[in-house]
């Protein structure tokens, strides 16, 4: 435990470990991309594949073991009772920091499958980055511009057929996809700007997981909503944290079933879609009600710490 050093020493401290982490495992990572596009034979792919996901567990793992040297964190988790290492799941998620995949990789490690996120198709060219990805199985999404569809409509539903295939190697092989749905990082001004309802959420944005769910929702055991509560954090979650300002990480998950999604119907129906976003912003309702009492729950806490502390002395 080195939380006793001034902030900027264990910014430069951390920030040296995340890098030095994050750069073996990435290495690991491409090198096991190459010898995995050499393979001819799919089930030695895959094996190589499942030595890829652990080495995504070994980095959220050392990710962990940087955070205890660093900070003294109480984590508050709930909800991670019942979950399959050997299940299918999509997450959704509400979004804060930078600091929120490495979180809820770290948590979910030893619960549920790897995460993996939806790719724009073009980040497949980036160097390094590219390779590590689709080594990991990283769904790639060829997404049609509606400039595109408007000029020729024949490539409707040609995104959909393209992220199926993408996904058929996932039916043998336990998955967990993550969508943040608000699809930007949570912040007061953004919340302003777009005139939101919810206190502590931006507006959720319904077309990712309903393609999501168009493409592989029959595989999916349960959808999981993730709520996450950084209560002392300043504004800078991420810098807060590699300084060592963060001392308490609250979790709340819960299944839910998985809603089914007609394809057909959600790009062709308005009211259908609609329909579906109401759906998605119940959830919302609910978890701004659930971050609300999380975070008057901990200043109440906090409070009454303070008040015993003054009796004290």
């Amino acid at each position: 435990m080195l939380n006793f050093l001034p902030g900027p020493v264990l910014f430069i401290l951390s920030l040296s470990l995340l890098i030095i982490n994050t750069a073996l495992w990435g290495t690991l990572v491409c090198l096991g991309g190459v010898v995995k596009m050499l393979m001819p034979v799919p089930s030695a792919r895959n094996a190589v594949t499942a030595l890829m996901n652990r080495f995504m567990w070994a980095w959220a793992s050392c990710n962990g073991g940087i955070l205890y040297l660093i900070a003294k964190i109480e984590w508050d988790v709930q909800g991670l009772e019942g979950l399959d290492k050997n299940g299918w799941y999509l997450l959704i998620s509400n979004h804060l920091s930078g600091f929120d995949i490495a979180a809820q990789t770290y948590l979910l490690r030893n619960h549920i499958p790897m995460l993996k996120f939806f790719l724009k198709k073009e980040l497949i060219y980036v160097p390094i980055m590219g390779l590590g990805c689709w080594a990991l199985d990283m769904p790639f999404m060829d997404r049609t511009s509606p400039a595109k569809l408007k000029k020729n409509p024949k490539l409707k539903g040609k995104d959909l057929a393209t992220t199926r295939r993408a996904c058929e190697k996932f039916k043998n092989m336990p998955t967990s996809i993550i969508n943040y749905v608000e699809g930007s990082r949570f912040t007061e001004d953004k919340r302003q700007r777009q005139d939101s309802p919810y206190r502590h959420l931006l507006r959720p944005k319904a077309g990712g997981i309903a393609f999501t769910l168009s493409a592989m929702g029959e595989q999916f055991t349960n959808l999981l909503d993730v709520t996450l509560v950084y209560p002392d954090a300043p504004d800078d979650v991420l810098f807060g944290v590699m300084n060592g300002k963060v001392h308490k990480i609250v979790v709340r998950v819960r299944a839910l079933p998985v809603p089914q999604v007609d394809a057909t119907r959600y790009f062709a129906e308005s009211e259908y879609r609609v329909e579906f976003q109401r759906w998605l912003n119940q959830i919302w309702v609910e978890k701004d009600e659930q971050i609300d009492a999380l975070l008057l729950q901990h200043r109440q806490l906090t409070d009454s710490a303070t008040s015993t502390h003054t009796q004290l002395h």
